[in-house]
């Protein structure tokens, strides 16, 4: 047997009535003197072990001397040969949510990342007897997956780097995430384990490299700023000259030009407010 066999057992309910009755007639018999009270105490301390309660999502995986028998996954009260070896596996899902790992990212940068991952057992077969221990099974192997998928993308993208990356770490959550459930799901398979959602808890730079990386953070976002003020000051600055040609307000030579597009630029590329000096004489003076 290498795969999961769903069996069905005897109702407990009616094998407890039964018992009831043998216990009954057993009493009986030793009252009356006869040997057969004793035989029937002792067969009904061997059949007790048979009965059995399986709750609502979870399972009863029975083995005889070593070999499978075969699973009961629908809850209610049975009964079973009472040499039957019943091991329980539960089919809830459950959450598993890893340590912070330190590794590296695409372009070799350590961050510390960890993952969240809902699974549950979807063959009980693979679970109890194709690995050791499923439930660190699971640990292990997230682990190993979130390990992996951090060494495929980066963490980020700079505008200094050259090249922009299509998926990253921080940015592509979607894209992520269906990147290590799919990864995980590979994994568990051969343990019979479903994952049902994966994605990434905690993400950051390591420690030694954070402030470093803020900087640089706060750096590019400065940059990308003055680059849209200076190309709004330059398309305003433009408008101006232009305005003042075709209203023909003022004539002015290619030196006043050069010095009213200094004035405007410093004004609307300043981060500080500009202090106004009004010019009450000639335009000379």
């Amino acid at each position: 047997m290498t795969q999961e066999k769903i069996i069905k057992v005897k109702n407990g309910y009616f094998m407890l009535f039964m018992l009831l009755l043998f216990i009954a007639s057993g009493i009986f018999s030793i009252v009356k003197g006869s040997e057969w009270g004793i035989v029937s105490l002792l067969l009904t301390i061997i059949t007790l072990p048979g009965f059995f309660l399986i709750n609502p999502n979870t399972s009863k995986v029975i083995l005889l001397f070593g070999k499978y028998i075969g699973t009961v996954k629908e809850n209610g009260f049975y009964w079973a040969n009472p040499f039957y070896r019943k091991k329980d596996i539960s089919l809830r899902a459950s959450n598993f949510d890893s340590e912070r790992v330190k590794v590296n990212d695409k372009l070799g940068n350590p961050i510390m990342i960890s993952t969240i991952a809902v699974w549950k057992v979807k063959d009980t077969y693979k679970a109890a007897f194709d690995v050791d221990n499923y439930e660190n099974f699971v640990r292990v192997q997230s682990d190993a997956a979130v390990r992996k998928l951090a060494s495929l993308y980066p963490y980020d993208n700079f505008e200094d780097d050259g090249k922009a990356e299509e998926i990253t770490l921080r940015a592509s959550v979607n894209e992520v995430s269906e990147a290590l459930e799919k990864e995980l799901s590979e994994r568990l398979n051969m343990a019979g384990i479903e994952v049902l959602e994966a994605r990434i808890g905690y993400l950051a730079y390591a420690q030694e490299i954070a402030s470093a990386m803020l900087k640089r953070q706060q750096a590019t976002a400065i940059i990308a700023a003055r680059h849209k003020i200076v190309e709004g000051a330059v398309s305003m600055v433009e408008m101006a000259i232009n305005k003042l040609n075709q209203n023909a307000i003022v004539e002015l030579d290619e030196e006043r030009k050069a010095a009213m597009v200094s004035n405007l630029m410093v004004v609307l590329c300043s981060d500080k407010d500009a202090s106004p000096i009004v010019n009450t004489g000639t335009l000379n003076h």
